[in-house]
């Protein structure tokens, strides 16, 4: 008979099975954020042997107006891949649950649901050269398009435009972006009680009195988790601005991930990258805690 109790003999047992999450989050995940930490106070090439220089990457970036202004149009990047995909999310599941899946039949809904949901199951590199042939200024599809009905003036040089790139790249990640809040939204309305929507109807709510005071706050920790991950996914953004852009014209579209990037690869200067990946890793970690700390607040 052991002299275990069976609770911690269960633990232990758990405990097991985190084992291979645990290693492969030490290997991929820990170990290298800590070497990235230790280049970032180094000055290094990538060849030869980094030379210890202290706090000086970290005093640089602090003083770096092309850092600032890469984190100027990642908060142009956070309305346009959390605010605006949340907001219009909320509208079109609504629309597809209640008026498409009630009237047309659910199947229906599915299918709409699936087609504003496929720019997320598209590779970005697919979806960028795609965009970059419709946004084209010469021959590309929408100029033509505009040409063809007699808006010419309104052709732009979409992407090399430095006071249109950006807002263009926001338009383009909005349309990414929008199916994943769809989903995740149309999951969390099929638990909320149809009875609550019942019960204000009869005292006289309208639809739009029954979606904010009765099927939003329902749903309040997917709108928590929508925000959250979009956020970061937001910050940490990459592929689109290297496909369409690369960080450019003049760089108006130049965000800290790809301007890490540019350091790292381009420029050689791999301990201030390094420094610059590891301040955006520690917004994003503080960012993730203010997150989960309101989303505790509001289920208390």
């Amino acid at each position: 008979m052991s002299l275990v109790p069976t609770s911690i003999r269960d633990r232990g047992s758990y405990l097991l099975f985190l084992i291979p999450g645990g290693l492969l989050l030490l290997a991929v995940i820990l170990v290298p954020f800590g070497m990235n930490i230790g280049i970032s106070f180094t000055e290094w090439s990538g060849a030869g042997t980094p030379e210890w220089i202290g706090l000086d990457n970290y005093t640089r970036l602090m003083g770096d107006g092309t850092f600032w202004a890469s984190f100027r149009h990642n908060v142009g990047l956070v309305v346009a891949m959390a605010v605006l995909p949340t907001l219009a999310g909320l509208v079109i599941a609504a629309a597809l649950f209640d008026f498409i899946g009630k009237h047309f039949g659910a199947r229906h809904a599915a299918v709409l649901r699936a087609c504003v949901y496929l720019p997320q199951v598209l590779p970005i590199a697919v979806a960028g050269i795609v965009w970059s042939w419709i946004l084209a200024p010469q021959d590309g599809a929408l100029n033509e398009v505009l040409r063809a009905v007699g808006l010419d003036s309104l052709a732009q040089n979409w992407l090399g435009d430095p006071d249109l790139a950006l807002w263009t790249v926001m338009g383009v990640l909005l349309w990414i972006q929008v199916g994943y809040p769809v989903v995740i939204f149309m999951a969390g309305m099929q638990r909320v009680d149809p009875s609550l929507h019942e019960a204000a109807e009869l005292d006289g709510a309208s639809w739009w009195g029954r979606f904010f005071h009765v099927t939003v706050p329902q749903i309040r920790p997917e709108i928590f988790v929508v925000l959250l991950t979009c956020t970061i996914a937001a910050l940490k953004v990459f592929a689109p601005i290297y496909v369409l852009t690369r960080g450019g014209p003049g760089g108006s579209t130049n965000v800290p991930s790809y301007y890490s990037f540019q350091n790292f690869f381009e420029k050689t200067q791999v301990g201030y990258g390094a420094a610059i990946a590891t301040v955006l890793t520690v917004l994003i970690l503080v960012l993730t805690t203010v997150f989960l700390r309101v989303q505790n607040r509001g289920e208390r």
